[in-house]
């Protein structure tokens, strides 16, 4: 086996070098033909100055005469030349030319011709011949005129190795430099003629959809629709989940394109199948520009001037949430320069009033009750709020203890300001609505949750009944006409499109009053004299029947203790009834404002209330520096965060908290918990849960994503969206059955409030409603 395995690697090494060898001789031939054309180029140019030199010969006898008198200034000038033309051509016809250009051969090599003694000859002769007379070039951009010498020297050869560009074409190559420098115009540009000159190969075949994915999408697509049968969205998740997991799993194993590996296995089942169907769409070229319902033309705002309109259900001096609330976040909201801000409030006719209005109080026109409200809120504000104030008509239902909208409340804002909406409590202000879709009028409708209607409900007469037919009308009505709901906290009703956050703040007021409240204890001053209390609207939904079983529950373990209750209110003879029955220490007394000067010398506050959204004088006794005792719910989740706010889970816990509190001094607040009270805080909050500061900065809702905004395929334009398709019919299903007189008076509402009356027009300036909106027909 040796002798074979010796001779087959000789016989492999023999062969290399026998490669390498012809390798070797094909370059020497390759660079000996150059050397050779390069001779016979050389050869040839030596011809042609022969006959160049033939040519300047003297004319034959058979020219024309007047040529033969004309001084012969080219002859000369070309016989003066000869002689260092003869030089060149001998120098370069000599045998060793084609070996030095051999040895010296690189792969860079530049071989110069010196032709310097041209030069000289030329501008010599040139100059003994015409003088100082120039030849016209322009260099650069000033024209200026160069004689041949210097234009010679322009050009001349100045490195040793390299040589100069012409001026022209360094100037090009400056051009370059600068565009090189633009790497994003290079990119642009550089993507643009891939997207053009894309290999066909690049895109693979999408899979078709399968009977899965179409039911998985159809699900995903009808829950807005199975939210109204009472089908919970987690439910809707698992089954779309389920439907689409399978085939996601085979799309992982088969080869696909990078789009698509895109598209698949980003973690987010909902995103996965809208850019699979999209890309399926896409595949087959189909594109969806419109939609079942009609989009009208909406409010431009190109001219970079937005407008805010702040609707709500109460106004002052109703000292409620749905007036305070409204009326600083418009205060608030209208400082920022980038937006105009409208609030609009309901006007209640005289004899509504006097039963709305605390202390007698009442307006013969909108302009005083603009005057009044206006000066309530610079007293505690400390600025002048720019915004304007408009109203539309209203009238209180005693059933509901509430104002309810008389007429289309959304005509109430011209057109041309119809930008922004935020609806507060919307779903209140929809219940009844039969007038324009306020999606369709307003280009970003935002609704904010206030009241957790279905708790006070479930306190009434059949309750859970009511109970269930509102959580649905509310789910109904928000999703018709809202693009995005805000919840104060988790306690309310969850509903459609929807997210939690606190979008509220304290009066400035009680801020200060906190401030100084802590500079006298830093003093050494007792600033808490008093003991607790409680504050409130004398109702039972308010939290007195919780208060009255937890001090009747722990009568013996609280002994001693007093508590002062402050309220007014239409239950008000029946809880301090109760009160007196069970022998409860609490001392009742009117209702007042929560910064009046008697109250600041409570250390305490407690509110056992569970039916509030997000307690406002909890938010104001905490602002002051005071403990608050309350209950462990979600409604009082925003609180849990500060230090002198006490919850208790069970009555046990209660009585533990009132004595920890009456025993103790509360914790000053710090700066940023101050902040985070604030109106600052709350509506920097709100201008980023709502969105509407991407708006403001006319940022695409699009681009919240950042993995979204690197797909390539869209998914708003390349198919239809079912859930906007479900609003719509929503929306023009409410409007039909809120336009029947009798169902509004079988589901509660005030008689006569499709359409506002003639009280309401004279108080307004309106055309009457049959003017306003007449009725065809023969």
């Amino acid at each position: 086996m040796e002798p074979s395995t010796s001779s087959n690697a000789f016989s492999f090494l023999s062969k290399g070098w026998r490669e390498v060898r012809d390798s070797a001789d094909a370059d020497l031939r390759l660079m000996k033909d150059r050397a050779n054309s390069f001779r016979n180029l050389a050869t040839s140019f030596d011809r042609e100055l022969e006959n160049f030199f033939n040519s300047a010969a003297p004319p034959p006898p058979f020219s024309v005469p007047a040529m033969r008198s004309s001084p012969p200034q080219e002859i000369e000038f070309v016989k003066n030349l000869q002689p260092k033309l003869s030089e060149i051509r001998r120098v370069y016809s000599s045998p060793d030319f084609s070996k030095k250009v051999l040895e010296k051969w690189k792969p860079k090599a530049r071989i110069r011709i010196d032709l310097s003694a041209i030069r000289k000859a030329i501008v010599s002769e040139v100059e003994e011949e015409e003088g100082d007379e120039v030849v016209e070039f322009e260099r650069g951009k000033r024209g200026r005129k160069l004689s041949l010498k210097e234009f010679w020297d322009w050009g001349e050869w100045k490195g040793e190795s390299e040589a100069p560009d012409w001026e022209p074409i360094r100037k090009l190559k400056s051009r370059f430099k600068e565009l090189e420098k633009n790497s994003e115009f290079l990119e642009n540009f550089k993507s643009s003629l891939k997207s053009i000159c894309r290999d066909p190969q690049e895109s693979k075949e999408v899979p078709p959809l399968d009977v899965p994915e179409l039911l998985a999408y159809f699900v995903k697509q009808s829950r807005p629709f199975l939210d109204q049968l009472g089908v919970r969205r987690e439910i809707c998740d698992k089954i779309v989940e389920s439907l689409y997991s399978k085939r996601k799993n085979q799309l992982l194993l088969q080869s696909l394109s990078g789009q698509e590996s895109a598209v698949v296995g980003n973690g987010n089942i909902d995103d996965e199948l809208d850019l699979r169907i999209a890309s399926v769409l896409q595949s087959t070229g189909h594109r969806y520009d419109g939609g079942f319902w009609p989009h009208p033309a909406k409010h431009d705002a190109s001219d970079n001037e937005r407008h805010v309109a702040i609707v709500t259900t109460a106004s002052l001096p109703w000292m409620t949430g749905t007036a305070v609330n409204p009326l600083f976040r418009a205060a608030y909201l209208s400082q920022s320069a980038k937006q105009k801000v409208t609030l609009l409030i309901p006007w209640l006719c005289k004899s509504d009033q006097e039963l709305v209005y605390p202390s007698n109080v009442t307006f013969t026109s909108p302009e005083e009750q603009e005057a009044y409200i206006r000066n309530w809120l610079e007293e505690r504000v400390g600025f002048k709020a720019d915004f304007k104030i408009s109203f539309y008509p209203g009238k209180f239902s005693k059933s509901r203890r509430s104002i309810l909208p008389a007429g289309d409340t959304s005509q109430f804002i011209p057109s041309r300001d119809a930008d922004i909406a935020i609806l507060e409590e919307p779903e209140h202000l929809n219940w009844y609505h039969h007038g324009k879709r306020w999606t369709d009028k307003f280009n970003h409708v935002v609704g904010i949750v206030h009241t957790n209607y279905l708790e006070y409900i479930k306190r009434e007469k059949n309750g859970a009944v009511q109970a269930f037919l509102v959580k649905h009308i509310n789910n109904w009505v928000t999703r018709a006409y809202c693009h995005k709901v805000l919840r104060l906290s988790a306690s309310t009703q969850d509903l459609p499109k929807s997210v939690i956050c606190n979008v509220h703040g304290v009066n400035p007021k009680f801020l200060i009053i906190g401030e100084k409240i802590a500079a006298e204890r830093e003093l050494g001053q007792k600033a808490f004299t008093k003991g607790a209390y409680f504050l409130g609207k004398m109702v039972w939904a308010k939290g007195y029947k919780e208060l009255i079983d937890l001090l009747a529950m722990r009568k013996t373990d609280l002994d001693g203790f007093k508590l002062d209750v402050f309220g007014n209110g239409e239950d008000a003879n029946e809880v301090q009834s109760a009160a007196r029955r069970l022998d409860l220490n609490l001392n009742f007394q009117k209702g007042r404002d929560h910064a009046d000067d008697s109250l600041h010398g409570y250390k305490v506050f407690i509110n056992p209330s569970i039916s509030d959204v997000l307690c406002t004088a909890t938010a104001e006794a905490l602002a002051m520096g005071k403990f608050v005792v309350c209950a462990d719910h979600p409604s009082n989740e925003f609180f849990m965060s500060f230090p002198n706010c006490l919850t208790y889970k069970t009555s046990d816990d209660f009585v533990a908290k009132v004595k920890e509190a009456l025993e103790n001094d509360p914790y000053p607040l710090t700066p940023e918990q101050r902040y985070q009270l604030s109106w600052e805080a709350a509506t920097q909050r709100f201008m980023e849960y709502s969105e509407l500061d991407k708006i403001l900065n006319n940022e695409k809702d699009g681009a919240k994503s950042s993995t979204h905004s690197k797909k390539l395929i869209t998914k708003s334009v390349s198919m239809p969206n079912l859930a906007e398709a479900v609003d719509g019919g929503l929306a023009f299903a409410h409007y039909c059955l809120t336009g029947n007189e009798l169902l509004r008076l079988c589901s509660g509402a005030i008689p006569g409030t499709r359409d506002y009356d003639k009280q309401h027009c004279k108080d307004l300036n309106l055309l009457p409603p049959e003017v306003e909106n007449p009725i065809y027909g023969w």
